[in-house]
């Protein structure tokens, strides 16, 4: 195999061991299924904005756009630890950065200057440091190795018909109705209160650190890539010419800064980050209530703020609102690019993958307070100490994710691979 030429400055491609493919042409788009779910979400978006209220219209429709960013960029996590952890190829994490970086500086903007809509006032996200957060990002690396998918990245498949990933969800769901039922015996375990840099050096000096540290991740990722010479990733077919806007695929750096000005929409518009898995215990508590049962008597849903969610209509909540949005956008993004499909026959090991991996990334999730959205990106973006911990323990977990993968059938990509 060739090697690609070295890279010339700190933003240009790693070296891999082999050029990268060349992306197949997409597939036509299906109209039909295009069609009907374009209506869907027009409805939906309406029905809500006057059933609700224009914010929540407003945080859907955010939602609907995240969902076609994801897609169409295959901006995941999942995938991109699994690359850099099992052969060392850091093009996702520098995505990640990028994110980070952006999201950063729109967060230090936003924040630092309240700007908010509907009356909103914009806050950072942090989280306590203490044993909950090592061991729910821990326990969600973990997870987002056997479900093959993170928060974001399980709501964007399954929008795109990913059948296998429709099970990751219900374990997701499982796994924070898990929590709330055992809350009592996991609320108080030690932890210190959170730190967030603009409290100490303020906003400006947040953002300075902040996109220091990235730059940091950056430099050393292109280390690792170059003395591991890893195989190139994969891309996913495109379309070509003016119609890659819409049909895809886009690269990463344009879903990064998609997601952060999205993600940054969410903010200024409901006052709070970006976040996924909130919804999960909500919805399934919502499950329970249908069938009878009485979750709203346990002490986790006794809790104000949460007892105020579990009250009122799902369609009401920020966080639904979100995930139902990029759900929809997804399938949106994947029928105009001609690649919804959903698979009929799943491997019954990979099917007990997704289900176990999605109930520890709801226990995770929780116990960290947030996950990959939540957590991380929010976490860092927000100047918090809290999100960089976060990402350390869950590389740990996908560390272990990755040996336990093989319990399951589930391949890891290898230094031998022609793409990864």
């Amino acid at each position: 195999m060739t090697t690609t030429a070295p890279a010339r400055s700190l933003f240009a491609p790693a070296p891999t061991c082999a050029a990268p493919p060349v992306p197949d042409p997409a597939a036509p788009p299906q109209w039909r299924a295009l069609a009907s779910i374009g209506v869907l979400g027009a409805a939906l978006v309406t029905y809500v904005g006057l059933a609700h209220g224009a914010r929540q219209a407003v945080l859907l429709a955010l939602g609907v756009g995240l969902g076609v960013a994801l897609f169409h960029s295959r901006f995941g996590f999942t995938s991109a630890w699994r690359q850099l952890v099992a052969v060392g190829n850091g093009a996702g994490l520098r995505a990640h950065a990028l994110l980070l970086g952006t999201t950063a500086t729109l967060f230090a903007l936003v924040i630092g200057t309240g700007t908010g809509l509907f009356g909103s006032q914009p806050a950072p996200s942090a989280g306590p440091l203490g044993v909950g957060l090592l061991l729910g990002a821990f326990l969600f690396g973990l997870g987002m190795q056997l479900g093959g998918a993170c928060a974001s990245g399980t709501l964007f498949a399954v929008g795109s018909g990913q059948s296998t990933i429709v099970l990751t969800l219900f374990g997701f769901i499982a796994g924070s109705v898990l929590y709330t039922w055992a809350f009592p015996l996991v609320s108080d375990l030690p932890a210190l209160p959170p730190i967030v840099l603009s409290e100490h050096i303020g906003w400006f000096g947040s953002w300075a650190v902040t996109i220091l540290a990235l730059l940091a991740v950056v430099a050393i990722s292109r280390v690792v890539q170059a003395r591991r010479n890893p195989p190139p990733t994969g891309v996913p077919p495109t379309a070509r010419g003016a119609a890659r806007v819409l049909r895809g695929s886009w690269p990463l750096w344009v879903g990064a800064v998609a997601l952060a000005v999205l993600g940054a929409g969410v903010l200024v518009v409901s006052g709070g980050a970006w976040g996924v898995t909130s919804a999960f215990a909500l919805w399934g508590a919502k499950a329970l209530q249908a069938v009878g049962l009485h979750p709203e008597t346990w002490a986790y849903w006794q809790q104000p703020s949460q007892a105020k969610a579990l009250a009122g209509p799902v369609l009401a909540d920020k966080t639904s609102l979100t995930n139902i949005g990029i759900m929809i956008g997804a399938a949106l993004a994947a029928t105009a690019g001609g690649a919804w499909v959903m698979h009929r026959s799943i491997p019954w090991r990979t099917a007990l993958a997704a289900v176990l991996g999605g109930i520890i990334l709801g226990i995770g999730a929780r116990l960290a307070s947030g996950c990959n959205i939540g957590a991380y990106l929010a976490g860092i973006a927000s100047g918090s100490l809290s999100g960089w911990i976060w990402g350390l323990a869950a590389l740990a977990g996908t560390w272990v994710g990755l040996r336990a993968r093989a319990l399951f059938g589930l391949a890891n990509p290898k230094p031998s691979d022609s793409v990864c």
